[in-house]
């Protein structure tokens, strides 16, 4: 099965204009039926929730069916394990402050320098609690985490390992399967971060058995928002942050402060709204579970991405004085289309504005996984560059793009 581009692009309204957009892992176009929802939510029902009278009602029945879409979709066994925020860092912020409660001084967190800072700053915070954080580093030669590593760091006390699914620098993809279970065989939670994952493959929580997962909506061809899964059994058992009076037993109200944003809430349901539509013009089984659909949809997605990552790396990897950060490989199992790279004799700020003029859009810096650019050295080159595709560029862009860096570098 062949991914009809052009369906795919008829439904991202900002690819009708004069920009390539190579700058997706920082937040990726937005499909248009996510500004419908919006636009039909605000338009018609904008009230309040939870009152008798029927637009409320209504309203209320929006916000729940968006969450329990996007519940199924990730293969989660209950829509009370699914906590909305504002941002991935917000969500994860949130989390900590509600299970430091649950720690005591003593106990032991681990995180990993491959992290955005998302996955890490919120756990490091518990040291002022008399939480011991541990730091899980990426092994230099291969820049990968080893489990062997972490076997040295984990001990009795240790209450949680925060790691991420692909590193937004390297894009390697990290086997969250094994990881996760070698951290419950020692007595331990996992929490990872799958914001730059998340475009690219499904999400199955309960496959991998996560049990706290976070990704970015915007960065998923939705608004900008976020969600955070947790395992039911663990979020009821942690204390809440809402209200004072707020049911510490009501999962997940009591981790979203404010109440979730009603709007952006029923604007993500255009997300899972389009990879229904590329389901069904791609395949003939109606009667496939929407798991099932997204998930043989980002199958489609992730074939096309290796096609599209290729040329890229074969050109980086070829090119006198280019270095590539992460895996050399195309290969979809190995990495996701987000590609670093550093050039000799050049600042990674020198770069993108040389490409700028092209109406390409790419960036340089650290991608607030600044502790890994300071571990590999990188930091005094301004960091790297960063390419980071998805499912609607084209290999026409690729190669355009390949024309002007081979001008400029």
């Amino acid at each position: 099965m062949k991914l009809d581009l052009d369906i795919v692009r008829c439904n991202f309204p900002a690819l009708t204009g004069d920009w390539i957009f190579f700058d997706n892992a920082g937040g990726s176009q937005t499909v248009k039926q996510v500004g419908n929802h919006i636009v039909d939510y605000l338009n018609n029902t904008n009230v309040q929730l939870g009152a008798s009278y029927e637009i409320s009602q209504l309203a209320e029945s929006k916000v729940i069916n968006a969450q329990n879409k996007w519940a199924e979709a990730i293969n989660a066994q209950s829509v009370n394990e699914l906590v909305f925020g504002s941002s991935s860092t917000a969500l994860l912020q949130n989390l900590s402050r509600s299970m430091v409660q649950t720690f005591k001084p003593g106990d032991e967190v681990i995180v990993t320098n491959t992290d955005h800072e998302a996955n890490f700053g919120p756990w490091i915070e518990m040291e002022k609690y008399g939480i011991d954080v541990k730091l899980w580093e990426v092994n230099k030669d291969n820049l990968e985490l080893e489990l062997d590593d972490l076997e040295k760091l984990m001990t009795d006390k240790t209450k949680l390992v925060a790691f991420t699914h692909a590193s937004n620098i390297l894009g390697t993809i990290n086997r969250i399967k094994d990881i996760t279970t070698f951290i419950h065989e020692r007595g331990a939670l996992s929490c990872v971060d799958g914001v730059a994952y998340a475009p690219h493959r499904a999400i199955d929580v309960q496959l991998w058995d996560v049990d706290f997962y976070v990704f970015s909506m915007y960065k998923v061809y939705g608004p900008h928002y976020s969600v955070l899964y947790g395992k039911k059994e663990i979020l009821d058992k942690l204390p809440g942050i809402n209200h004072f009076f707020i049911d510490s037993k009501d999962t997940p109200y009591k981790l979203q402060p404010g109440n979730v944003n009603y709007e952006l809430t029923v604007g993500c349901k255009g997300v899972l709204d389009y990879l229904d539509m590329v389901y069904n013009h791609h395949y003939l089984d109606t009667s496939a579970t929407l798991f099932t659909r997204y998930s043989r949809v980002f199958e489609l997605f992730a074939d096309y991405e290796e096609k599209l990552t290729k040329p890229l790396i074969d050109f980086l990897d070829g090119k006198k004085g280019v270095k590539i950060i992460g895996e050399n490989s195309a290969e979809k199992e190995i990495r996701v289309p987000t590609i670093s790279f550093t050039i000799a004799g050049k600042k990674s700020s020198e770069i993108p504005p040389l490409v700028d003029p092209y109406n390409i859009g790419i960036r340089w810096g650290d991608f607030y996984a600044r502790r890994l650019i300071d571990d590999l050295g990188l930091s005094s080159n301004d960091g790297i560059v960063r390419v980071s595709m998805v499912h609607y560029n084209t290999m026409e862009e690729v190669e355009k793009l390949i024309d002007v860096l081979d001008n400029v570098i």
